[in-house]
């Protein structure tokens, strides 16, 4: 089964107005400005793949009633194949002689097989072989101690034992105003 790609890259339908076809795609994508005018910037956005035949027709109905041409492109998609590594031999079943020459320690680092062109950059790659630590290992490095930090408290002194440490009563700048004229009544 084909799948298929839309794409569009600023075309307008023939005799549609640039601004109306902007206000029709940001409703219709639910966008901000900033994202319309990315697809108006001229290169070629891809909206939407992985499309069968018939969604990619819809899509490039839709945006033809909005007023912008979209391109719909069939994809080539190639499997690429992969032989799997035969499964490791059970422990009971491996002969003695293989276990006695198995090595007891990991190599230096594992070797990195290309798997094609863009991989073949890192061929020569050696990649450390990080082993798993055994159950119950603290992985984390150990801290130092902490110091005390040094302050000097020789200015401050200590109340003794049950004094007020309440706040120091205020001096009255002025007279008490006289409220003896004042009555309350029941």
């Amino acid at each position: 089964m084909s799948r298929y790609e839309i794409a569009f890259s600023g075309q307008l339908v023939a005799g549609a107005p640039l601004e109306q076809v902007k206000a029709n795609l940001a409703r219709l994508f639910q966008a901000d400005e900033q994202r319309i005018a990315m697809l108006f910037s001229g290169r070629r956005m891809v909206i939407k793949t992985g499309l069968d035949e018939a969604g990619a027709e819809k899509y490039r109905v839709t945006l033809e009633r909005a007023g912008a041409v979209a391109e719909v492109r069939a994809l080539d998609v190639e499997v690429e194949e992969v032989e799997l590594a035969p499964p490791p031999e059970p422990q009971a079943q491996r002969p003695a002689a293989s276990a006695a020459a198995a090595p007891t320690a990991s190599p230096a680092g594992a070797k990195v097989i290309p798997r094609d062109e863009y991989m073949a950059a890192f061929a020569d790659v050696e990649a450390p072989d990080f082993g798993i630590a055994p159950v119950g290992v603290d992985l984390q490095d150990e801290k130092p101690d902490a110091q005390a930090p040094e302050v000097d408290l020789s200015q401050f002194s200590l109340a003794p034992a049950g004094s007020d440490m309440g706040e120091i009563p205020r001096k009255l700048d002025g007279p008490l105003p006289d409220i003896s004229h004042l009555k309350l009544e029941p």
